[in-house]
């Protein structure tokens, strides 16, 4: 790989150890360390660092180095909010706009989460549950919508970690996921819209649930 592509690589491993929660809220993380722990240069390291600042993952603190930033209780119901807006506008158009052989897809997402669902693999449990959401959206045929669901996309994902922690919680958004697909089969636009808001609000209670715990 060639020098120039350093800080990309760096910026991907770092973004992937927050996902993962190998760097949790709060966590510090130095430039000359992980340049050390790499073996690379300081130059890509700062590169990726400043990647992850702007896409408001860490903060940097005044005295030198980053904190990986977490979320605060405000930040997390605006962002339930803002998807409920969004996204059960978009299942709208899905439900509307969906046409023959593009629901397969979502069905094979369904399989494929009840079969890491029963083992329990959080890791897998969100990947899919997020490609899932990303085929449903992709159905409602409207890229300035989806690009603004897909705005929040890193945040959605840390919080599809907490959610699907739960079995339970897994389970309910696995059901969830089955009946919006029926309804969307039917055409049943407002249905599926108001399915939508249901199955996000009852995350975002969940969701907030958890955060107060740890408080």
């Amino acid at each position: 790989m060639k020098k120039e592509n350093f800080g990309g690589q760096v910026f991907e491993q770092l973004k992937k150890m927050i996902f993962d929660g190998e760097f949790r809220p709060g966590n510090r993380i130095i430039e000359s360390e992980v340049a050390e722990s790499i073996g690379i240069s300081r130059t890509p390291v700062r590169e990726a660092l400043h990647k992850l600042e702007a896409e408001r993952l860490i903060v940097r603190l005044p005295k030198g180095g980053y904190v990986v930033k977490g979320m605060s209780m405000g930040e997390i119901e605006e962002i339930f909010d803002i998807r409920v807006i969004l996204e059960s506008f978009a299942g709208y158009l899905a439900a509307e706009r969906w046409k023959d052989n593009e629901i397969a897809p979502l069905e094979d997402k369904l399989e494929e989460f009840e079969k890491y669902l029963m083992i329990n693999d959080l890791k897998e449990l969100t990947r899919l549950n997020t490609e899932f959401h990303e085929l449903l959206y992709a159905l409602s045929k409207s890229p300035k919508l989806i690009e603004m669901i897909n705005n929040l996309r890193d945040e959605i994902f840390l919080l599809r970690e907490i959610l699907l922690e739960s079995m339970k919680m897994g389970t309910l958004s696995h059901n969830d996921h089955k009946e919006i697909i029926k309804a969307i089969k039917h055409r049943e636009a407002k249905k599926v819209e108001r399915l939508i808001k249901e199955h996000i609000l009852r995350g975002k209670d969940f969701v907030i649930m958890e955060m107060k715990k740890v408080k």
